[in-house]
């Protein structure tokens, strides 16, 4: 497995597979809530969350972490950042 990857794979990987599909992809307890996206936070478990469709991040308001896919990727399939890579490698569109 790689250990070094490209700034344009990392870039596309953040950007261009959108956090809230990801979180369902993951089948990660979510859900809306008056309108608004809602997850469980896979670091403190609790669902003052909410999603940002225009940065394409995550964020728990109780711990205050903040998730791009690649980090939501680590946390809740426990994995280093090379193995959430490469999960993540065959979900980009060509």
């Amino acid at each position: 497995m790689a250990k070094r990857y490209r700034a344009e794979l990392l870039r596309r990987l953040r950007n261009e597979i959108p956090i809230d599909w990801l979180i369902g992809y993951l089948r990660w307890p979510h859900k809306r809530r008056n309108g608004q996206f809602v997850f469980v936070c896979p670091v403190c478990r609790e669902s003052e969350s909410d999603v940002n469709p225009k940065t394409n991040l995550g964020r728990c308001f109780h711990c205050e972490q903040n998730f791009n896919p690649i980090e939501f990727t680590m946390a809740v399939e426990v994995v280093e950042f090379v193995e959430a890579v490469e999960f993540l490698k065959p979900l980009l569109r060509d």
